[in-house]
């Protein structure tokens, strides 16, 4: 009995000595034996919000000014609340809390100071527990957590609905776009194992120049006046590489240098190519409805596109029979037309647009699918991203034409590696190979003068 006694007050102890302690959230006048929690208190709020939002503001149009009375609106809530569960909050305690419930009302949940960071270009969200993220080429994982998967699963329809793009158990997996055009994939149980897996691709806000990429070391000063002229002369340009290699950005730096006085039409899966061009008319293809009808794909946009007087067509991204469609136009009097397509190298890339082509369910011989892409395709632009994170122009090659049954291709510029530093960074120097491209008498015919060293080795 002595010994039982004696556990129950050791207990006693413990659990008065427990109140003491302080919990993460709680400022210091507040102990965890109150009823209330962070997390409850939160859930409440948010719950309070949703039941009795004032019409007046569910109603107005202007979106800063909208956001600036829903914070007026959270923060008269929890003054309201707090003293009622007998919490009492700091300032920094009071902001986090109301940062928090915003971005779960109008953001993007937890996620959203990520997006909101310029550095982090990329946002990986591996279930509700495990976030990554990209910074300087390099992966980090987040603190961030979703609640579950339904919370997840929220701010996926959050991204995918005001699109017009849907996802669910019969069809589990989607591409979508931010407002600001950052590439989003969205794939959910049962396909995705670990929870709703999300991957964001994020747009910097302010559209990089060619200058930005001399100054990161992407390209040289010569490589950028080379490819100027080279769109100014209306070649035909596939931008090349791998997954994350940027090359959406160097599209979207290449159609800088279109003249404003030219028509462009772009076609992409998900609409995020951002040009300055006053005259620029957007195109996106649409998935099938929930009936499976009403699908327009990419091939049904291009062949659209050619009956709508383009002086450009730019291509978001070829993944399949559509480059059958992309090289007819591009043979056809749609000279300066760009795409980009998934290849390691500009060789590589060749091979990917016979594979393409073939995925058009023609049977056309190889040789004739050759003689199409040696004829329409100009320059391969080769993105790279080096194992150090940094991503580099890696080739820019010339197609030549045929010889017998192959294609004939030739370096212009090309990135040397030299070695790696002692931290890790990759040492190499992008240059010249000594030889004129053959299409440079376009340069003359244009009026465009270039250096005369630029094609020096």
């Amino acid at each position: 009995m002595g010994g039982l006694l004696s556990r129950l007050n050791d207990d006693k102890k413990g659990e008065s000595k427990e109140s003491t302690t302080q919990k993460p959230g709680f400022s210091s006048s507040q102990s965890v034996s109150s009823a209330y929690t962070i997390d409850r208190f939160r859930e409440k709020i948010h719950g309070k919000l949703v039941d009795d939002m004032p019409s007046y503001i569910m109603s107005e149009t202007n979106t800063e000014r909208k956001r600036q009375m829903l914070k007026e609106r959270v923060e008269a809530v929890i003054a309201e609340e707090a003293p009622k569960v007998n919490i009492n909050l700091s300032h920094f305690e009071t902001q986090a809390l109301i940062s928090g419930i915003m971005d779960d009302m109008i953001g993007f949940g937890p996620i959203q100071p990520l997006l909101d960071e310029e550095d982090i270009s990329e946002v990986m969200v591996n279930g509700p527990n495990q976030i990554y993220y990209e910074k300087k080429g390099k992966l980090i994982l987040s603190d961030v957590k979703f609640k579950d998967n339904d919370h997840v699963m929220r701010i996926i329809e959050r991204i995918v609905a005001p699109i017009g793009r849907r996802i669910d158990e019969s069809v589990p997996y989607v591409d979508a776009r931010l407002p600001d055009g950052s590439r989003v994939n969205a794939i959910i149980p049962p396909l995705a194992l670990n929870g709703p897996t999300v991957t964001i691709r994020k747009f910097k806000k302010e559209a990089l120049r060619v200058s930005d990429l001399v100054r990161f070391g992407t390209l040289t000063e010569e490589m950028a006046l080379f490819i100027e002229a080279c769109i100014k002369v209306r070649l035909n340009i596939v931008v090349s590489g791998g997954t994350g290699s940027g090359k959406t950005t160097t599209l979207n730096i290449l159609s800088s240098f279109i003249p404003e006085d030219e028509r462009i039409i772009t076609c992409e899966d998900a609409a995020e190519l951002q040009l300055r061009q006053p005259h620029v008319v957007r195109l996106e293809t649409r998935p099938a409805n929930i009936e499976g009808k009403g699908e327009v794909a990419m091939r049904d946009l291009i062949k659209n596109t050619l009956r709508m007087r383009p002086e450009r067509v730019i291509v978001g991204e070829c993944r399949g029979g559509e480059a059958l469609d992309m090289l007819q136009a591009m043979n056809t009097g749609h000279d300066g037309s760009l795409t980009t397509g998934h290849a390691n190298t500009p060789r590589d890339m060749l091979a990917r647009l016979e594979t393409m082509v073939l995925m058009a369910g023609m049977d056309l011989p190889v040789r004739a699918i050759r003689e199409q892409i040696s004829s329409a395709v100009q320059l391969i632009i080769q993105q790279s991203r080096l194992k150090d994170g940094s991503r580099k122009i890696t080739y820019l090659t010339e197609i030549q034409g045929m010889e017998g049954d192959k294609i004939v291709t030739q370096d212009i510029f090309r990135f040397e590696q030299t070695g790696v530093d002692d931290n890790g960074k990759i040492l190499g120097k992008l240059k010249a190979t000594g030889i004129r491209p053959k299409f440079a008498t376009k340069f003359q015919e244009f009026g465009i003068k270039l250096p005369p060293t630029i094609f020096n080795a």
